[in-house]
């Protein structure tokens, strides 16, 4: 019977006119994206002139490239533009979800949360027949020309969407968001000079309103998306949610990116509006595409859900590795990126990093900023994995420097979500003897408190 229901689910149609929306606004969205970091001069800020770079474990050979990062931004702009059209789809796709998530993995230390999910549904769109209706592809290829796609193709994306809006909720429910407003408390305090609800932002009943709205939001949105009936209204609280945040916190692109993605919810009558309305603006008859073909279930589908479903088994499983690690989550950040752990965390301190010349006993403290820039030693002193690369990086630059065995140790304290601040890293541990794997974090001193929750 399971057996049965799964089989018809896969055999299940719907109208394509949702995912090509989709794909038209999400290659826009990330256009004007990429378009930024050139106009703002992120590019140069955050990739040229720093001198060294924070990597990921496993992908330590992935660097800016000079000048030459420029290209990369190029080319995820074209693709996206390829993205948006349905133009050589599969390689557009292709190559905007190369070139996007290079750029992500070029330096930890820009890690945010829309980044990775930008990255996975770029990965999800190379699989997906997004081109099989109002693209150009479509519209050149008459055989490639399809009103109806398989139901789950469509279906991914919205899970993609759920996944992240839930798991953001399971992640708020902990002590500190729920029971002590924090870090929120520490942030809306912190705006208090805008105009109109300026003042009521000091208030400590309003931190606790956003907190536990926070939390209800995230839980219940894809729910209230998923049923007609409540569609509407759960797209209303989409849109006051972030653009509220929008205004309150400098999170970019990110709102835009949700409120339009959660736009694929919508019935397929509201997805051909959209496109009609569209195609007068572009003088496309957009008839040619209403065949009523159905795309085949060819080998090639076939082979696909097996990956797509991994694939969700994997981004279902991924956030809960963290509790196979000891120590305070909050603490050591094990497991904590990749989570969807969005906005719980306020840490501030600072790290001291002291040589040691193992022959001749000498020793001296480091000047951070000769090797980081502003932005980086600010990631740096609060984050492990930081701390680590960085002491190993120094260990090198000194080795060259002329000193054979160079120990480094370092001093540092951190204040987590407005606790006082505590040492953060043994000082008396060699961090040149310590494995840069995950599971190593040994050298980190205990957390003097517990927060409760998932």
């Amino acid at each position: 019977m399971y057996t049965r229901n799964i089989k018809n689910y896969f055999s299940q149609y719907a109208e394509a006119a949702p995912l090509a929306v989709f794909r038209i606004l999400f290659g826009t969205l990330m256009f004007i994206s990429l378009l930024r970091f050139y106009a703002n001069g992120w590019i140069e800020k955050l990739y040229l002139e720093p001198s060294f770079f924070f990597s990921y474990t496993g992908f330590e050979w992935i660097k800016p490239l000079g000048s030459w990062t420029y290209l990369i931004f190029v080319l995820g702009a074209l693709s996206a533009i390829g993205v948006a059209l349905g133009y050589r789809y599969r390689l557009s796709a292709t190559v905007f979800f190369l070139s996007f998530t290079y750029i992500e993995l070029m330096d930890k230390t820009t890690y945010l949360n829309h980044y990775y999910f930008v990255s996975l549904v770029s990965f999800l769109m190379i699989l997906l027949p997004a081109n099989a209706y109002f693209s150009v592809d479509a519209l050149k290829n008459e055989n490639l020309r399809k009103q109806y796609i398989p139901a789950w193709t469509i279906d991914a994306i919205k899970l993609m969407l759920a996944i992240v809006y839930f798991y953001a909720g399971l992640a708020k429910l902990n002590s500190d968001w729920l029971f002590h407003a924090m870090p929120l408390k520490i942030w809306l305090s912190a705006k208090t000079s805008l105009p109109v609800i300026g003042p009521w932002l000091q208030e400590s009943w309003v931190h606790y309103a956003f907190s536990w709205a926070g939390m209800i939001y995230d839980l219940s949105i894809p729910f209230l998306l998923l049923w007609p009936r409540t569609r509407l209204l759960g797209f209303t609280f989409v849109v006051i949610f972030h653009v509220v945040t929008r205004l309150l916190f400098p999170i970019g692109m990110f709102p835009f990116i949700m409120i339009l993605s959660t736009l694929i919810f919508f019935s397929a009558d509201f997805h051909h509006r959209f496109l009609h309305q569209l195609s007068r603006i572009l003088r496309l008859d957009k008839r040619i595409f209403d065949n009523r073909i159905k795309m085949s279930k060819g080998t090639f589908t076939h082979l696909l859900i097996p990956v797509i479903v991994l694939f969700f088994v994997f981004q279902l499983t991924l956030p809960f590795r963290y509790v196979l690690q000891p120590g305070e989550l909050f603490w050591t950040e094990q497991g904590y990126r990749f989570s969807w752990r969005v906005m719980l965390m306020e840490k501030a301190g600072y790290a001291n990093f002291k040589v040691v010349d193992s022959s001749t006993g000498k020793r001296f403290y480091v000047d951070n900023s000769q090797f980081l820039t502003p932005f980086q030693e600010k990631q740096m002193a609060t984050q492990p994995d930081f701390i680590l690369e960085y002491a190993l990086y120094l260990e090198q630059y000194y080795q060259q420097q002329g000193i054979a065995d160079p120990e480094i140790y370092v001093e540092s304290y951190v204040s987590l979500n407005g606790r006082g601040s505590q040492p953060y890293v043994n000082p008396d541990i060699d961090l040149t003897q310590q494995d840069i794997s995950p599971d190593n974090r040994n050298w980190i001193l205990p957390f003097n408190d517990e927060i409760k929750g998932l």
